[in-house]
């Protein structure tokens, strides 16, 4: 496991290596680039090679919609979004709301 800063190479001596992430430290969505050099026992380094990682949310936020059961004629009432939510580290940022009918 390591932790990547973006221009500070991490150094190892076996072929893979887990990009660790955690709620607190994590890629934010979108395009992270990644290279490798490696370097063999007489001190020979190689050209770099690059990847691109995309990081994209593609998990769908939770509705969730609370209301008085019944209420009066011409009262006003509260219609919440509250207890919705979104898989962390996303949150929900806007509530669409709809009478149908």
């Amino acid at each position: 496991m390591a932790k990547f800063v973006p221009g500070e190479p991490v150094t190892t001596e076996t072929a893979t290596v887990e990009v660790t992430q955690s709620l607190e430290d994590f890629l934010p969505p979108g395009r992270h680039r990644f290279q490798l050099v490696v370097e063999d026992d007489a001190g020979n380094r190689s050209d770099p090679d690059t990847v691109d990682i995309i990081v994209r949310d593609s998990v769908r936020p939770t509705a969730v919609l609370d209301a008085p059961s019944q209420v009066q004629p011409a009262s006003s009432f509260t219609l919440s979004g509250k207890r919705s939510s979104d898989v962390a580290p996303g949150r929900v940022v806007k509530f669409e709301w709809t009478l149908l009918g």
